[in-house]
């Protein structure tokens, strides 16, 4: 891979910008796990918190034209994760990749967007606003020169930056020919631990997820599954649950609503549309806590719409 050429007019007036930084491979900020992979970037154009780079990090990758469970799965997943000390990562794209960022952002916690074209430049460009808060609150990262526009040679590259940063990755929906299983093969040959969330066997953005773990990725349920498989690498660096409950950026687990709701909840099957006449929430309120219940492992999803306690 050629290394990206310096444009030293251009790197210092963008210097000069607030947050603007560029971490060398020599540099004691650039991350030590992307020293490990083939291949390493020259640098990195930061935009944002550079020691962010440093921290324990999580990439959520998926389909750009996700369900709305699926687009839902990775913004309580990223929330969750996030909340309990992860730094999550992803690539900006529409779909997964912004709802990642979004759940990451919504829980107060850590979030790294790498960018598949110069720094200077968003795409897509509806997602300049959330680009925006990335980089006030998180961190956008480029190996790229400024510049230069994306281009569907320079993601494949992105996205082995993505994967070598993050101790895991967890795909969420992706078809069986998708960028997202190129994140997946590369963060098992880069000796990363690949996850994916299994799906309906009638939605074909399951297919690639099923396609992973027919090939050894970690099948997930729970957010626990990525921490129980993660904890003993960052253990001492991550908040545990029970300091997650009572932390201002964990999810609201204990809230008035969220106990009323798990009250409803017993051994016995009872549907959303049951909770909701009971609760007095509407539908899209019991389905959002009720997926934030299931991540914690305290209720099952069951077939037919239905959920019960965790036996």
């Amino acid at each position: 891979m050629a290394e990206p050429r310096m444009h030293k007019t251009d790197d210092a007036a963008w210097l000069e910008g607030d947050r603007h930084q560029i971490v060398h491979r020599d540099d004691d900020g650039f991350p030590e796990l992307l020293r490990q992979i083939p291949g390493p970037p020259l640098l990195l154009y930061v935009d944002g918190d550079a020691e962010l780079l440093q921290l324990p990090a999580l990439a959520i990758v998926g389909s750009r034209n996700p369900t709305a469970g699926g687009e839902r799965n990775a913004f309580e997943f990223a929330r969750h994760l996030a909340s309990m000390g992860f730094t999550i990562v992803s690539g900006l794209a529409q779909g997964i990749d912004a709802a990642a960022h979004r759940g990451a952002l919504a829980a107060g916690g850590n979030t790294i967007a790498f960018l598949g074209h110069g720094i200077d430049r968003i795409y897509p460009a509806g997602n300049k606003i959330l680009a925006a808060e990335i980089a006030a609150r998180g961190a956008l990262v480029s190996e790229f020169p400024l510049g230069m526009h994306p281009s569907k040679e320079l993601f494949p590259q992105r996205n082995r930056l993505i994967s070598g940063i993050s101790l895991g990755t967890l795909v969420v929906e992706a078809a069986q020919r998708s960028g997202s299983l190129i994140t997946a093969r590369l963060a098992a040959e880069q000796g990363r631990e690949v996850f994916a969330l299994p799906g309906s066997i009638h939605n074909p953005l399951a297919r690639g997820c099923h396609q992973l773990i027919r090939q050894g990725a970690k099948l997930v349920e729970t957010a626990d599954d990525i921490v129980s498989e993660l904890s003993p690498l960052v253990g001492h660096l991550l908040q545990n649950p029970a300091e997650s409950a009572a932390s201002p950026v964990s999810p609201q687990i204990l809230d008035k609503e969220y106990v009323e709701l798990r009250k409803l909840i017993g051994h016995d099957p009872i549907s959303a549309d049951e909770l909701a006449l009971h609760s007095g929430l509407t539908i899209d309120q019991v389905s959002s806590m009720l997926l934030i219940l299931e991540l914690h492992g305290e209720i099952e999803a069951l077939s037919g719409g239905r959920y019960s306690l965790s036996s």
